[in-house]
């Protein structure tokens, strides 16, 4: 459902609707990131950004009760993906996310827009649940689809820790974007190879060895090119 979207400086294609929610924490987004959910307003915006209501709807009932729901989501889904990954099992998160999954989602329908081009819109104002219901079923279905499951990758830059789902030709995809956690990697290596040739074994060393991207290993989502989606 939804589509990679912008998160600052270079381009982040998660490429699934639960990655991207966990893409808004501050453990969960790029170097630097502060908390992308942190009030109403600012998650009326993400929803909107990430597709999860047509522009233009209205979401007048977004209160502090939907920011707490969506980090508690937030936090589960967190869990779940990285026991996927190899990490601590995730004991409770997987039935709660079940449970918001089974929820019915909102229910759209087609209208004309003022250029009467079909529009998609929704049969009546979106509540919490529903909204709820449609990022856990996503995440559901992610963790279930041995295709996507094997897609699932971490980002190999310094201190980020997006998600995202590899699909790139070969598996080759390092980096949440290229633009950004990959360009800071290319950097310091080439620091660290003219700190080599030079012989350079100084301050300096320690300091462009610090700066950069962890090794990478091979990895399996979303198309993309170097330059957008951290290919090399």
């Amino acid at each position: 459902m939804a589509t990679g979207r912008g998160t600052g400086a270079g381009r982040f294609d998660a490429g699934r609707i639960c990655l991207e929610l966990l893409a808004t924490e501050p453990t969960g987004g790029a170097p630097g990131a502060g908390e992308q959910l942190g009030s109403p307003a600012r998650l009326a915006r993400w929803l909107t950004e990430v597709r999860l209501v047509p522009p233009g709807t209205g979401l007048t009932a977004v209160d502090a009760s939907w920011v707490d729901r969506f980090h508690a989501l937030r936090f589960d889904i967190g869990r779940l993906m990285a026991a996927q990954l190899g990490g601590p099992g995730a004991e409770g998160a997987l039935e709660r996310v079940n449970s918001l999954a089974s929820g019915p989602p909102p229910g759209h329908r087609a209208v004309r827009g003022a250029d009467g081009v079909l529009v998609r819109a929704l049969n009546a104002a979106p509540d919490c649940a529903g909204l709820l219901a449609v990022v856990a079923r996503d995440a559901v279905d992610l963790l279930t689809d041995p295709v996507a499951r094997a897609a699932l990758r971490r980002c190999q830059g310094e201190a980020c820790h997006r998600l995202y789902l590899d699909t790139s030709r070969g598996g080759r995809r390092r980096w949440c974007s290229g633009e950004v956690c990959g360009n800071r990697a290319r950097v310091a290596r080439h620091r660290r190879r003219s700190l080599g040739e030079s012989g350079g074994e100084g301050p300096g060393a320690a300091e462009a060895e610090g700066s950069g991207g962890a090794p990478g290993t091979p990895g399996a989502a979303g198309p993309g090119t170097e330059g957008q989606h951290g290919v090399e």
